[in-house]
């Protein structure tokens, strides 16, 4: 594969900087020099590409994913069970749409299934389906007969220390990167649902323990403080929702700051509210599903995340028939808009600090990192809602190869500055 330049940018690195003119050079999957100003990359046996001043950015990492949530901006599909064989194709046609949307990355919250993500994971690595990068889950645990946890959601769950011991390291055995509980039910799935705890601290650092053991992170839903606080105490490394938090939880989620990421998921809530009618979602129903409560706790949650240096990242439960997959990069509008991000902290969330929670070297744009890379019509920092027009999205690269291309390839000429080596 030849080397690729991309010359005549705008580049904004990840890092939340402003973005300066420049170039980048990539040879195989990897980047290997990054030039600002008039400055230039070595050209020698490259295929150029002019970006003709539109923005260069990391590939964006979606780290609350759902791609076995059935329910796409291609497809809309009113229910959560299929049969086995159509829901391993809808999975990976989400897989697909959630490339094309520009999230070169999904950390998963959770699948309805036990081995599909793996399987996925793997066919995506090996190139036989275009698909972000996945960091791949079990199924979302939750445990039968306790109010709040739909029925048939959690059919073969062991609630015995013992079982649940073992479900840790079967689902490393499986090839799951990370486990998904249910640390509170919701008010999505009854009135006062976000209060029930779904495990005992026991049960919590028994799965603390035995993922460490195994080496597999984990994962939670967590609603209530206390919920919030056990999944802390527990070791657990993604903690979704946190719509309850009280000071001494974020006491200590600040004190945890260097090894746990937060992924409220407004993008649901802000969905319920505003765009479900269609689904028999009308505002009764949104205020009774927590909707509403919700999001105006967020609002006062997630800035005092932000201001504490807690790693907030965008992530919104897609995959809903009102909230479906594609719909993804309205997170990072969300997060400016109701949590006070500026539109760099949110891109910054979106891609450098989610290539933290992936544990992988992409998410930037700098030497040695991966190729996942978008070129954007237009200036996301001045508003960061056009990346919810995929079509605004020039082209998408992921690991060095092009998913997507619609600018122009010419023969190299020379720019006066100085010339980087790669």
């Amino acid at each position: 594969m030849k080397p690729i330049v991309f010359t005549n940018a705008e580049i904004f690195d990840g890092t939340g900087a402003a973005l300066f003119p420049g170039e980048i050079r990539i040879e195989n999957d990897t980047i290997v020099a990054v030039a600002r100003g008039s400055d230039t990359v070595v050209r020698d046996g490259a295929e150029i590409f002019d970006c003709e001043g539109q923005t260069l950015m990391p590939g964006m990492v979606e780290a609350h994913a759902h791609l076995t949530w059935p329910s796409s901006v291609e497809r809309v599909i009113n229910t959560m069970k299929l049969p086995i064989e159509e829901h391993v194709l809808v999975t990976a046609q989400n897989a697909r749409i959630t490339l094309d949307h520009g999230f070169t990355s999904a950390y998963s919250a959770g699948a309805l299934g036990e081995g599909i993500e793996p399987a996925l994971r793997d066919m995506i690595d090996a190139g036989f389906l275009p698909g972000p990068r996945l960091r791949a889950s079990s199924l979302e645990k939750g445990s039968e007969g306790v109010m709040g946890v739909p029925e048939g959601h959690d059919p073969t769950h062991d609630r015995s220390i013992t079982g649940l011991r073992k479900y840790v390291s079967e689902s490393k055995l499986r090839g799951c990167d990370t486990i998904k509980f249910l640390m509170s039910s919701d008010e999505g799935f009854a009135p006062g649902g976000a209060q029930i705890l779904m495990y005992s601290e026991e049960e919590a650092q028994a799965i603390g323990e035995a993922a460490r053991e195994a080496g597999i992170w984990l994962a939670c839903h967590a609603q209530a403080s206390e919920a919030i606080k056990r999944a802390v105490r527990a070791g657990f490394r993604a903690i979704y929702h946190c719509t309850y938090a009280d000071e001494e939880a974020l006491d200590m989620l600040e004190a945890v700051k260097d090894r746990v990421f937060v992924a409220p998921a407004p993008g649901l809530l802000y969905a319920r509210c505003h765009e479900a009618q269609a689904f028999g979602i009308g505002p009764d129903e949104a205020a009774r599903m927590g909707a509403t409560s919700g999001l105006q706790l967020m609002a006062q949650v997630v800035p005092a995340m932000r201001q504490r240096g807690i790693r907030v990242l965008p992530g919104g439960d897609y995959g809903f028939p009102y909230n479906p997959v594609g719909r993804n990069a309205r997170d990072l509008d969300l997060f400016v808009r109701l949590f006070g991000f500026s539109t760099s902290e949110a891109l910054a969330a979106a891609t450098a600090r989610g290539g933290e929670l992936m544990d992988m070297a992409v998410g930037q744009i700098r030497p040695d990192f991966l190729a996942d890379l978008l070129v954007v019509a237009g200036d996301p920092i001045a508003d960061v809602a056009i990346l919810q027009d995929k079509s605004r999205l020039t082209a998408i690269m992921k690991n060095g190869r092009f998913h997507k291309n619609q600018i122009k390839q010419h023969v190299a000429h020379s720019r006066p500055g100085r010339a980087l080596a790669a």
